[in-house]
């Protein structure tokens, strides 16, 4: 008669891992729980990526009320001839944006291209 295994043995439950010569690598080893990764996590999902952007955005919106409303004066702005007045945070969100806007129209551009010669040289092949 074999004495029971404790709860705190490291070979407690575990089945030969290849018992027939087959995978011995350790997601081979035991079948994972379903939602679980093969570190033992639990998987990602859409709902929760979107919990994440969500929370995100609102902290993000927070912050821009508050930079909003301590830079909220008055500021004459001049470009090629236009002038008028404009709230400073006002004025520094519509660069950034602008800003933002010129790095990722080429950025587009370039993906656009990569992707049409890839689906190109996958039908050539």
């Amino acid at each position: 008669m074999t004495s029971p295994q404790t709860p705190h043995d490291p070979a407690a439950g575990r089945a030969d891992p290849a018992p027939h010569g087959g995978d011995t690598t350790p997601e081979a080893a035991a079948p994972h729980a379903a939602g679980l990764d093969s570190r033992g996590r639990v998987k990602a999902t859409r709902a929760s990526g979107l919990w994440i952007g969500l929370i995100s955005a609102a902290v993000l919106a927070v912050l821009f009320l508050i930079f909003i409303a301590q830079n909220s004066r008055k500021v004459t702005i001049q470009f090629l001839g236009f002038d008028g007045e404009l709230s400073l945070a006002i004025s520094l969100l519509l660069s950034a944006v602008i800003g933002a806007l010129v790095v990722a129209v080429p950025g587009i551009v370039r993906i656009s291209q990569l992707r049409h010669a890839l689906r190109k040289n996958a039908k050539g092949h």
